[in-house]
């Protein structure tokens, strides 16, 4: 398995599933500071036209590009789901947010070859990170 310092450095392009367009949020939190610190941010949410600039599309299948880190913030309820569109599309990385466990989805992930990263905050490991180089 990649450790999260070389994800973190190697995949640029993290669809975020379940991205709110209310700021006070934790998704839009995370996903404005993943942007600013230079990461290609596509928003998943069918209620929204656009998200922090950037276009929204209705699932992760309907992203017209390649993409590295499936970033969940969403029930655990739906992970399966997401995971299943995630290795459909090619996906490098499975992120699941805190709080958010499925086992039986990250052995499928797994077995599919991709990497899962579960119930761990994204930006709290980049800041971690940045604070370490």
């Amino acid at each position: 398995m990649k450790q999260i310092p070389e994800i973190l450095r190697v995949c640029r392009t993290i669809v975020v599933v379940g991205l709110s367009a209310k700021r006070y949020r934790p998704s839009y939190g995370v996903a404005e500071y993943m942007q600013r610190a230079g990461y290609r941010i596509i928003p998943v949410n069918p209620c929204e036209a656009e998200i922090l600039g950037e276009k929204c599309y209705p699932d992760v299948e309907s992203v017209p590009e390649p993409i590295d880190i499936v970033d969940i913030f969403r029930r655990p309820e739906f992970v399966p789901e997401i995971v299943e569109a995630a290795i459909r599309k090619g996906a490098k990385v499975i992120w699941m947010q805190e709080g958010v466990v499925h086992e039986e989805a990250a052995r499928r992930a797994r077995e599919a070859g991709l990497e899962v990263v579960m119930d761990r905050c994204i930006l709290k490991d980049h800041r971690r990170l940045a604070r370490a180089s």
